[in-house]
């Protein structure tokens, strides 16, 4: 029986979805992307999953479209876009728990787009990613025109863009393009570690704390205060709040995760 294009599984309220067309370096077709959205919206919906990690197969992250899958199809650029990657990065961007974009390899075009839209980026030492989209003379989609200037600044990203450079892992750290760099040979394993210690934040407190956040980045400051006063009454009156508290009374670890209850 043929593998699935997304292999899913959990660890300790951590899902972990790997993007599985190996040979390929994981390169994106339309089963992919689509089941790879799926994915993400059950992982939403389960509450046992508290953290979602999006990964790679073997030695890439995403090579980008696969083009010899929309060659010839009859689909116009923006249809395609506007049916698959778009959905999913939507989704990401609004699922209500915390995605790890774990880059364990090459991520270069609309895979680039793919390893930046995750809450948290960690990347494998190996690791490189490239806007490579210049080079067959397009237009960087999939959000990396939103987020990549967001993170590096409009010059050096339209750099990135227009030359097609190649950024490796010491420089995605000092861009700001990640927030952890772990050596090759235990990557998984330290995701693993660093997603389980996601896990244990309370989980309603993040959910709202990634609805500011993502409201902030097109909002104005008043915008911002009025959102911020909101969320923060749902969060004070969320039995998390009560547990923090109770714990710094108590000179305590909070303990955040409790069966039965979701976040």
């Amino acid at each position: 029986m043929e593998q699935s294009v997304i292999l899913v599984s959990d660890r300790s309220a951590v899902r972990t979805l790997t993007l599985n067309r190996e040979s390929k370096l994981n390169a994106a077709n339309d089963d992919l992307l689509l089941t790879l959205t799926d994915e993400l919206k059950r992982a939403d919906a389960d509450p046992s999953v508290r953290v979602v990690v999006i990964t790679g197969a073997g030695r890439g992250f995403c090579a980008g479209q696969d083009l010899g899958d929309v060659s010839g199809r009859g689909m116009t650029f923006t249809e395609h876009l506007n049916h698959t990657y778009n959905p999913l990065v939507r989704t990401i961007r609004s699922l209500s728990k915390p995605v790890i974009s774990a880059v364990n390899g090459v991520a270069a075009g609309a895979g680039a787009s793919l390893a930046l839209a995750g809450d948290v980026r960690l990347w494998a030492q190996g690791a490189n990613l490239i806007e490579v989209f210049s080079n067959i003379a397009l237009v960087p989609d999939s959000g990396s025109t939103w987020f990549l200037p967001r993170l590096v600044g409009y010059h050096r990203a339209f750099e990135l863009m227009a030359l097609a450079e190649k950024v490796r892992a010491e420089d995605a750290l000092r861009l700001g393009l990640c927030e952890q760099v772990f050596p090759d040979e235990t990557f998984r394993d330290d995701v693993q570690v660093y997603a389980e210690r996601l896990a244990t934040r309370p989980a309603h407190a993040l959910k709202l704390t990634k609805q500011a956040l993502n409201a902030a980045l097109t909002s104005t400051l008043d915008q911002a205060l009025d959102l911020e006063a909101e969320l923060q009454q749902l969060a004070g009156d969320h039995w998390e709040h009560e547990e923090g508290v109770t714990a710094f009374k108590d000179k305590r670890p909070a303990q955040f995760v409790r069966e039965g209850q979701e976040g």
